[in-house]
């Protein structure tokens, strides 16, 4: 009979392991982009051996994947009764994130970057997580329709992807500019063009 807290002790060592490699992973494809990252090399940056992430994953395309779900948690608000202060708060969570340059954010640039460079084996993780992503935001809208916070002609299929436009968008300028000027300013420039384009008037 397997001792239990043997058990637990090894399930701990594995998921330290896998920490230690998604962060080597990150780290590297914040830098140069997961095309040139070998599953050696992700190892390797880990401290361990070069086979190590073959054993954990089993392939680049199960490394990129758990990249991709570590990477897109960004602590997004929850819905708290007004739709619109809910669409204002993903939108200002996620541009005050990508403004922090995490290897994080970095990484997930990247791989959205290959994504619409139609790389075969990160475009299909994205178009399922951007569908999703879109339905999310759809359903936020719809909620606000709802409550009375956003404005009742609003559709909100459409919405949903001109909020991802729009975040995505700001993520770029923030990532590849060397500067954007004053963070808060360029927060609080997003968030207004929000409200405005979704309030519901009196």
């Amino acid at each position: 009979m397997t001792d239990p807290s043997a058990r637990r002790t090894q399930e701990q060592r594995r998921a330290e392991t896998e920490r230690r490699v998604l962060d080597a992973a990150i780290a590297l494809i914040a830098r140069t982009g997961s095309r040139s990252v070998t599953l050696a090399q992700v190892g390797e940056a880990a401290g361990y051996s070069r086979g190590i992430v073959y054993h954990q994953f089993g392939s680049r395309e199960r490394l990129v994947e758990a990249v991709l779900d570590r990477v897109q948690r960004l602590g997004l608000p929850e819905y708290r009764g007004n739709g619109l202060e809910q669409v204002v708060g993903i939108v200002e969570t996620y541009v005050r994130a990508v403004a922090r340059r995490t290897p994080s954010t970095r990484a997930f640039l990247q791989l959205w970057m290959e994504a619409v460079a139609a790389d075969p084996v990160v475009a299909p993780l994205f178009a399922e997580r951007d569908e999703g992503f879109r339905r999310y935001l759809a359903d936020v809208v719809r909620l606000g329709v709802a409550d009375g916070s956003i404005r009742p002609d609003a559709d909100p299929t459409a919405a949903g992807v001109l909020l991802v436009a729009l975040v995505r968008g700001c993520g770029l300028q923030l990532i590849a500019a060397s500067t954007v000027g004053d963070v808060d300013a360029f927060a609080g420039e997003a968030v207004r063009a929000v409200r405005a384009g979704f309030a519901r008037t009196p």
